[in-house]
């Protein structure tokens, strides 16, 4: 009945949200388009909001400030600005970019004394040259933030006499401090260890551990496409033995611990038609999110003052095959009242991981993909405020269907993702739903015109519950929709292409509401439109 009535809590709040939504928009309308795109179009945008602050003092410091034209790192060094102490209430990470001529889509990572605190990928620029921007709340690296650390930043890149575009950027920390009513930010880790080998050694009186993993399947070769791959036996051109089923996983002491979905990220190269990315990259595709696994269940192993292996893997890429990135950082809360907390992993109950591709010859040819997976662990911790189970549940789920014809001409794709986690910890239940979704075809007609109609969704649902109460909880819904066709095989300026795109983010929760959709029309923003 409790259970019952939380979900009937939420439904309200979602419906008193929708009808909030709808009520008094705001729309900025843009100049009229052109009939096809030119050589200059707008500056990338995205329709996400940006990252909340207090308004208290703040102070601004450059992290990185480099020209990327090969796959040479930057290198600096970062100080703490002593004008605004330690005790901040948010730290908020802005990278700002330039680039023009001709250059294709970039991915880039820095890392502050080792802990990656930011993966990205860039715009791809017209030829009078664009600008863009990226910010990211990296509040919860107060650990590493807090002392002078070395820096590094890679955007690798490639410039010769086709591509020009040189990508020049600059990335800055602003810290804005906790002053009167505005507290330092609560439940930062105590430390941040960035994965950089197969072992890690935690402080004894660990009370808390979460992973995250940066993944992508990036680099240009298939698992950039890794949603595409079709078993041996289908005539595609990208192959993988287990089809198009990925799953991110994270073991410790060769045990299992932790299992995800990666988020399909679709570069703003992608689908063959960069006319689609010009001005709306897809979703995360300027802030790569990483994925995080409550470890806690092993805390009491990880205690015991040795060096244990954790590892992380993605399922279903063809042994031997090049082409996802996982750099991992542990975050780690420690219980002051103790110097060693111990305990034991309770409970480990993994279902066999399901995974089906069914090939079906014909005109199109057809694969039918369903994959699932299971895993529960639960251990307890003896800690200086008492005993604390933590139980974490989660499941991955995948469908897909591909039907391509002959060339590979149409090729359609439909497919969606969930990754369901529910982790109690003593009287504390915070559940998250996330969902993935994705629809598209391309084809090439008459004339070597290809088009592309893509629509791609991030969303998920978190909710918290202690005691039995309702404590916090979020909607988010980013959709993005495109629908743009060019001339293949010709110099840029004879393609003739034309698009539109429109992308709408939507949260809304206890924190408050962002709804906000934007399109574009042969790279112009022709609707801005705001509803709360």
């Amino acid at each position: 009945m409790r259970s019952l009535k939380i979900m009937s809590m939420l439904s309200g709040l979602v419906l008193a949200v929708s009808a909030l939504l709808t009520a008094h928009p705001a729309a900025a309308d843009g100049p009229t388009p052109p009939a096809e795109f030119t050589g200059d179009w707008h500056d990338p945008v995205t329709a996400a909001p940006p990252v909340d602050t207090p308004g208290t003092r703040s102070c601004e410091v450059t992290l990185a400030a480099a020209q990327f034209r090969d796959f040479t790192p930057y290198q600096g060094s970062y100080t703490p600005p002593k004008e605004c102490g330690t005790l901040w209430n948010k730290v908020v990470l802005r990278l700002e970019g330039s680039v023009k001529g001709r250059q294709y889509d970039r991915l880039g990572y820095l890392t502050v004394g080792g802990v990656e605190i930011f993966r990205t990928s860039t715009p791809q620029p017209s030829p009078e040259g664009i600008t863009w921007s990226v910010e990211k709340d990296v509040t919860r690296y107060r650990d590493t933030l807090s002392r002078p650390q070395p820096v590094e930043m890679l955007i690798g890149n490639v410039v010769n006499e086709t591509y020009t575009g040189v990508l020049d950027v600059r990335v800055t920390l602003t810290f804005h401090t906790a002053q009167g009513r505005v507290k330092p930010a609560a439940g930062t880790p105590d430390r941040v260890i960035p994965l950089t080998g197969a072992t890690l050694t935690t402080p004894r009186n660990t009370e808390r551990v979460l992973a995250e993993v940066y993944a992508t399947g990036s680099g240009g070769g298939c698992e950039e496409y890794w949603y595409l791959s079709v078993p041996d036996a289908a005539p595609y051109s990208c192959r993988a033995a287990e089809g198009p089923h990925r799953e991110v996983r994270v073991s410790v002491d060769g045990r299992l611990a932790g299992i995800a979905a990666p988020f399909p990220t679709v570069w703003t190269g992608g689908w063959s038609n960069p006319f689609l990315w010009y001005v709306t990259p897809g979703p995360r595709a300027f802030d790569v999110q990483p994925i995080v696994y409550d470890l806690t269940p092993f805390a009491a192993l990880l205690n015991d003052g040795r060096a244990h292996r954790v590892e992380v893997a993605v399922a279903g890429v063809p042994a031997g095959q090049a082409g996802w990135s996982t750099p991992a950082n542990v975050l780690l809360w420690q219980d002051e009242g103790s110097r060693v907390v111990t305990g034991g992993l309770d409970r480990h109950e993994e279902t066999a991981p399901r995974n089906s591709s069914r090939y079906t010859a014909g005109s199109p040819h057809r694969l039918d993909t369903e994959a699932a997976h299971r895993l529960t662990v639960a251990g307890h911790l003896n800690t200086s405020h008492g005993r604390v189970v933590t139980t974490v549940d989660r499941t991955v789920a995948h469908t897909s269907v591909h039907r391509w014809g002959e060339g590979e001409n149409p090729d359609a794709f439909t497919a969606s993702w969930s990754d369901r986690e529910t982790v109690t910890a003593g009287r504390t239940v915070t559940r998250t739903d996330r969902a993935y979704t994705m629809d598209g075809e391309t084809t090439v007609g008459a004339g070597d015109r290809l088009r592309t109609v893509l629509t791609l969704g991030d969303r998920a649902a978190t909710s918290v519950v202690r005691d039995g109460r309702l404590r916090s909880w979020s909607r988010l819904d980013d959709t993005y929709t495109g629908d743009a066709t060019y001339t293949t095989g010709v110099p840029r300026d004879q393609r003739h292409a034309v698009g539109t795109t429109n992308e709408r983010y939507r949260l809304y929760g206890s924190d408050g509401c962002h709804d906000r959709s934007v399109t574009t029309v042969q790279g112009t923003v022709t609707q801005d439109l705001r509803r709360c």
